[in-house]
C-alpha cells in the first residue's frame, strides 16, 4: 500500500572547490578568484532550484496516486456492496442449487424410498403405492432418499389414505425441509390429517428430534374422512409455507427454524395402515416469479 504522507526531496547535496593553497594574490587572482566565486554561486542556485521542482514534482505526483488508489477503493466497496446485496436477495428468489430438475414426479412404481421393518414401524411397496406403519403409541418418519426431492421454493403434493378407513390418533401426512441432524435427529415441517368422524388438520415441527405443535388441530371440512384419499399440499416460498387440504388453503407459518434446504418425507402415527401416492414436487425458478 502507498504511503500517503509527504514525501520530501532534499536537494543535492554540494561542495566547493576545495580551497586553493593560501598564495599571497595580486590584483588579478584576486579577481580571478571572484569569478570562480560567483560561478559557484550560481551553481549552487541552480541545483536548489532543481531540488525544489523535484520535490514539486513528486508531491503533485503522489497527490494523483492517492486520488486514483481512492476512487479504486471506492469503486470496489461499491462493487462488494452490490454483489453482498444481490447474493442476499437471491436466496429469496429460487432454489439455490441450480443442478436440480424444475420439477419431479415419483407415483412409486419404482422402488427407490428405503423399505424394511424398523425399530417405530414398518414401510414397503404396494399396488404402486408407498405404504407405512407405525408401532402403537408413536409416530414414524421417512424422509426421501435423495436431494432430488428438496423442497426449497417448491410445491409439494401427495395424495394419501387410511387403507382400512381407520383413524390414526396423531394423523398422518407430509413432511417438507426435512433432514436429519449430525445426530441423527429430525428436523422438518410436518401437515398432519386426523380423518375420523370430525377431521381435522395440525402443523407440527421437528427440531432436535424433538414435536412442537405449531398450529393445534383444526376442524376442516375439506378434509375427507374413511378410506377416501385426500391430497395434502405444501407451498414453500422463501421462510413463507402456505398448506394445502385438496386444493384448499387451510393455514400458513414461517420457517423460523431456517429448514428450507431439506426433502420431502411422510409420517404416520399408531397401528393403522397409510399409503402414499402421486408425489409431486414444482420448483420456482426466477422466470416464473
Amino acid at each position: 500500500m502507498l504511503d500517503h504522507g509527504p514525501v520530501m526531496v532534499q536537494p543535492g547535496q554540494w561542495s566547493p572547490t576545495p580551497p586553493i593553497s593560501q598564495i599571497p594574490q595580486t590584483g588579478a587572482r584576486k579577481k580571478s578568484n571572484a569569478v570562480w566565486w560567483i560561478l559557484g554561486g550560481v551553481a549552487v542556485l541552480g541545483i536548489i532550484g532543481i531540488g525544489f521542482v523535484i520535490m514539486i514534482l513528486a508531491l503533485a505526483s503522489m497527490g494523483t496516486d492517492s486520488g486514483e488508489n481512492t476512487n479504486k477503493a471506492n469503486i470496489n466497496n461499491r462493487v462488494a456492496n452490490r454483489n453482498a446485496n444481490t447474493n442476499v436477495n437471491s436466496a429469496n428468489l429460487s432454489n439455490t442449487n441450480p443442478t436440480l430438475p424444475a420439477s419431479l414426479t415419483d407415483d412409486f412404481s419404482v422402488k427407490t424410498w428405503p423399505a424394511g421393518n424398523y425399530k417405530f414401524g414398518d414401510v414397503w411397496y404396494a399396488d404402486d403405492e408407498y405404504h407405512m406403519r407405525s408401532k402403537e403409541k408413536t409416530f414414524l418418519v421417512m424422509y426421501a432418499p435423495s436431494n432430488d426431492y428438496n423442497t426449497e421454493n417448491a410445491t409439494v403434493r401427495v395424495t394419501a389414505r387410511s387403507v382400512d378407513g381407520t383413524a390414526t390418533t396423531s394423523g398422518y401426512g407430509l413432511i417438507v425441509e426435512g433432514k436429519k441432524t449430525e445426530n441423527n435427529e429430525l428436523e422438518d415441517y410436518t401437515l398432519l390429517i386426523y380423518t375420523g368422524e370430525e377431521p381435522q388438520f395440525e402443523i407440527v415441527v421437528h427440531k432436535a428430534g424433538n414435536q412442537t405443535t405449531l398450529v393445534p388441530w383444526t376442524k376442516s371440512s375439506v378434509i375427507r374422512s374413511g378410506t377416501s384419499p385426500n391430497q395434502l399440499e405444501v407451498r414453500a416460498e422463501g421462510t413463507d409455507l402456505s398448506f394445502y387440504i385438496n386444493g384448499q388453503y387451510v393455514t400458513r407459518i414461517t420457517d423460523t427454524e431456517n429448514f428450507k434446504r431439506g426433502v420431502a418425507g411422510f409420517y404416520t402415527s399408531d397401528a393403522t395402515e397409510v399409503a402414499f401416492d402421486d408425489l409431486e414436487i414444482h420448483r420456482e425458478t426466477p422466470a416464473g416469479r
